[in-house]
């Protein structure tokens, strides 16, 4: 028996959908591991708890950076501990779509189609996440119309134009939430001389972080370890320093958007100003990012109902109409956009 799974195994959050269910599980993609026995000890959200506040043997790990594999073995582990979660085993075995980020190499998508396999997926499919989001989104993807996609995730920022069901133009560059986090300790290490753990960052992201300004901004206090005593030290940031901070992470996005319009074609670019950009993925929940973008194209920026669950519910449409979307999926001989 074969279950069909979508899966959006996102450097920060993994997704999965069940066919006919909808979304069964939406956990951080962090895994807690004992160094000395190699035992998993924890998945998704406790794993998340972990970060940063465990002993030296255990360590809770993110095993992909960058939107890639960095860990084979902990990733196989991962998408089998997944397919626990939601009934898949041995017995009962899945027919998997998994969305990757479109600059995937041939040889990440060997390592992810693998990986799947050894975890126990009957068959294995990838579907590009600009792809699945402009699906997600409910877009008219298959009509002879531009519309453009931006997807913020955690490692990656894909931009990508379809039309007629196909990727027109696309940018790809590996920067996303992950690095304005790090912006982040790195400016409060710089400027104040305090260590703030991966968690911290991303709490002052979400309290007062912004990509430009915003109505009924205020101070966030911030707690650390002070580099020069060792003591636990306090400190007050405002919105205006961490938008400087982010400021290099935030132009990267804006540039990546600026490239795919450039390559876009006149008569679909004129499509995009009737129909703006469609802003998705976790990152693309930055407060103001769509103002940024919107002001630096000059088109309209419509950041989506679900930004983190577009992706995973594009894809679960492409499941529950798979003969008639089957065609959008990455063949395994499709490595021409991937060998670049």
């Amino acid at each position: 028996m074969a279950r069909d799974l979508a899966i959006d195994l996102g450097t920060a959050n993994t997704l999965v959908y069940g066919r006919g269910q909808g979304i069964v599980l939406n956990e951080p993609t962090v895994i807690a591991l004992n160094s000395r026995t190699q035992e998993v000890l924890a998945m998704g959200h406790d794993a998340w708890q972990m970060i940063g506040r465990t002993p030296g043997y255990i360590v809770a790990v993110r095993p992909l950076r960058g939107g890639a594999i960095t860990d084979f073995d902990i990733t196989q582990r991962m998408i089998r501990l997944l397919f626990q979660r939601v009934g898949v085993h041995r017995f009962y075995r899945a027919r998997v779509l998994i969305c990757v980020p479109s600059a995937i190499t041939a040889v990440e998508q060997r390592a992810v189609r693998e990986a799947a396999r050894r975890a126990g997926a009957v068959e294995t499919h990838l579907l590009e996440q600009p792809m699945a989001a402009a699906i997600g989104a409910s877009l008219p993807i298959h009509e002879p119309l531009g519309n453009m996609v931006i997807d913020v995730g955690g490692g990656t920022t894909e931009v990508a134009v379809i039309s007629l069901g196909g990727i027109v133009a696309l940018e790809a560059v590996r920067v996303g939430s992950f690095d304005i986090d790090a912006a982040i300790q790195g400016y409060v290490r710089k400027e104040y001389g305090i260590a703030i753990g991966e968690r911290t960052a991303e709490e002052i992201k979400l309290a007062i972080g912004s990509a430009y300004p915003v109505a009924d901004e205020w101070k966030a206090e911030v707690r650390g370890r002070d580099l020069m005593s060792g003591l636990p030290k306090t400190v007050m940031l405002i919105p205006e320093e961490v938008r400087g901070a982010i400021e290099e992470v935030v132009r990267s996005i804006c540039d990546a958007v600026i490239s795919c319009l450039a390559r876009t074609p006149p008569e679909l670019a004129q499509d995009l100003i009737l129909n703006g950009i469609h802003l998705v993925g976790g990152g693309g929940m930055l407060k103001g990012l769509d103002r940024r973008i919107a002001e630096e194209t000059k088109l309209p920026v419509h950041l989506v109902d679900a930004p983190l669950e577009c992706v995973v519910v594009g894809a679960g449409r492409c499941l529950e109409n798979f003969d008639s979307l089957r065609e959008m999926f990455l063949s395994r001989g499709d490595d021409m956009r991937s060998s670049r």
